[in-house]
C-alpha cells in the first residue's frame, strides 16, 4: 500500500516509524513531516488544511490510504471532503468524519454528547456574549477552583483554572468579550472542578466495536512538580501504577462502551482513534475531555507497546472489522522525556543545531519540531524531541529516557527533570 500520514509532530513520527515496519507498507509519505519522518519515508511539503493541494498529491503519489495525525484537519472535514469528491471516495482514509470530530471540536458537543449517554463526567454549563451575565452569576454560586474551557479549537490553551473568584469573572469576560482564545472562545464552559489524578486512555473504533489501547499519564506543566504554565505536554508514561484492572473495567463499560454506543446510536461518522482524557477521582473515572486522535506525546510511550502491525489495524477497522484484532500489547514499561526551546511555551528560539542524536540502548527518538538543512538537523518548533526509553521497571525505563535526554545537546535545550517520579 502506498501510504500518506498528515501532521508533523512526535506524534506522526512515532505513527511514521511503526507504520513503516508493515510488511503491506509499500511507499510511506509524511506531509509535511520533520527531520525524524524523512528516516522512514518521503516528507511532502503539503499544507494539510488545503484539502485540494492534499487531493493533489493523493492522486499523483497514488496513495492507497490517508492517516490524519492531527485534529484541525479532522474538525476541518478532511473526511467528509475525501467521501464526497469522485476521485476520492475510493480511497481509504483513517479519522472521523466532521461531525463525529465535534467531540473534540466543541466542548459544548462533547459535554452534552456526554450527559445525552450517561457517561461520567463533571457538571458544567456553557455561556457567550448574549449571556455572560449569568455566567458570572454562575461562578458566584459554585466553589473554587473554577474552571473555564475554550469550546473550539485553542491548541491546548483553551482551558484556565483559577482560584480566585475575581479573575474568574475577569478571565471569563476576556475569553467571551476579547475573545481571548479567537473563535474559540466564543463560547465558554464553566465546569466543576475534579480533584484526582490524570489518566489518558485510547481506542480505536470503526464506529459499531472498538479495541482498547495501552493507557498512559503524561505531564502538562512546564515546570518541575508541575508547576509553571500549561504545555502541549512535557513527557508521558505507559503503563500506570494506579490504573489496575478494577479501574479499566470501570472505564470499559462507563466510558469506551457508552461512548462507541453513543457514537453508533448518533450515527456519527466515525472510523479512528478515540482517546478519552480522565480524571481518577477515588478509583472512579471521570471525562474530562475527548480527543479525535491519538495525543502527543502519549503516543510515543503508547504505539511502541503494541506489538500488532498497526496497518493491519487500521485496516480492519476501516472495514468495520476492529472486533477481529487480537491486541498483543508490551508489558514492559515505556516512558518519553521532551526536550523544548527555552522559553516555551512563551516565545523560543528557532534554529539551533541538535547535536548527538544516536540512539542508545532501549531507547529511541522521535523528532516533533525539527527541520532538515543542509545535512544539520535544526530545532523548529516549542516541543523539539521525545526521548523514549524501555525497561522492565518504571526505573529502568527513565534512566534510559534520560540518558538521551542528557546526551542530545543544543544551546536551547529544556526539558523536565521529574517525570514519572510521581508514580514511583
Amino acid at each position: 500500500m502506498n501510504i500518506l500520514i498528515l501532521g508533523s509532530g512526535g506524534r506522526e513520527h512515532a505513527i511514521s516509524w511503526k507504520i513503516s515496519k508493515s510488511d503491506r507498507c509499500s511507499n510511506l509519505y509524511i506531509a509535511p513531516g520533520n527531520a525524524g519522518t524523512s528516516l522512514v519515508g518521503n516528507n511532502l511539503k503539503i499544507n494539510i488544511n488545503d484539502f485540494e493541494e492534499v487531493k493533489s498529491n493523493v492522486i499523483e503519489k497514488s496513495i492507497d490510504l490517508v492517516i490524519v495525525g492531527p485534529e484541525e484537519p479532522l474538525v476541518r472535514g478532511i473526511v467528509d471532503f475525501f467521501k464526497s469528491d469522485k476521485e476520492l471516495k475510493k480511497i481509504k482514509i483513517f479519522g472521523p468524519g466532521s461531525d463525529g470530530s465535534k467531540l473534540e471540536g466543541s466542548k459544548d458537543f462533547s459535554k452534552e454528547f456526554m450527559f445525552r449517554n450517561n457517561i461520567p463526567c463533571a457538571k458544567s454549563k456553557t455561556f457567550n456574549k448574549r449571556n455572560l451575565s449569568d455566567g458570572i452569576s454562575f461562578l458566584e454560586k459554585i466553589n473554587p477552583p473554577y474552571v473555564l474551557k475554550a469550546d473550539g479549537l485553542a491548541a491546548g490553551k483553551g482551558v484556565l483554572i483559577l482560584n480566585n473568584l475575581d479573575e474568574a469573572k475577569d478571565e471569563l469576560s476576556k475569553m467571551i468579550l476579547d475573545e481571548k482564545f479567537g473563535d474559540a472562545s466564543k463560547n465558554v464552559l464553566i465546569e466543576e472542578y475534579l480533584d484526582g489524578i490524570e489518566v489518558s486512555v485510547f481506542a480505536i473504533t470503526d464506529g459499531e466495536n472498538y479495541i482498547i489501547l495501552p493507557e498512559a499519564k503524561d505531564y502538562k506543566r512546564i515546570g518541575d512538580g508541575d508547576t509553571g504554565l500549561n504545555t502541549g505536554g512535557m513527557g508521558a508514561v505507559s503503563p500506570v501504577n494506579f490504573v489496575d484492572n478494577k479501574f479499566m473495567k470501570k472505564v470499559e463499560e462507563l466510558v469506551i462502551k457508552r461512548t462507541v454506543n453513543g457514537i453508533k446510536n448518533e450515527n456519527l461518522d466515525y472510523k479512528g482513534f478515540i482517546f478519552a482524557g480522565l480524571m481518577n477521582v477515588n478509583g472512579d473515572p471521570y471525562v474530562i475531555e475527548y480527543n479525535v486522535r491519538m495525543g502527543d506525546p502519549e503516543t510515543q510511550v503508547v504505539i511502541p507497546r503494541i506489538k500488532n502491525d498497526l496497518l493491519e489495524i487500521i485496516n480492519k477497522c476501516l472495514d468495520k472489522k476492529i472486533d477481529e484484532v487480537d491486541l498483543d500489547i508490551e508489558e514492559n514499561f515505556t516512558t518519553t522525556v521532551i526536550l523544548a526551546a527555552d522559553g516555551y511555551p512563551k516565545s523560543y528560539k528557532k534554529g539551533d543545531e541538535i547535536r548527538n542524536l544516536e540512539e542508545l540502548s532501549n531507547t529511541k527518538i522521535f523528532h516533533a519540531g525539527t527541520i532538515k538543512k543542509d545535512d544539520k538537523i535544526l530545532s523548529n518548533g516549542g516541543r523539539v524531541i521525545a526521548c523514549t526509553g524501555y525497561g522492565k521497571s518504571l526505573e529502568n525505563a527513565l534512566s534510559n529516557s534520560y540518558k538521551i535526554a542528557d546526551n542530545i545537546s543544543w544551546d536551547n535545550k529544556y526539558f523536565r527533570k521529574d517525570i514519572g517520579k510521581d508514580l514511583k
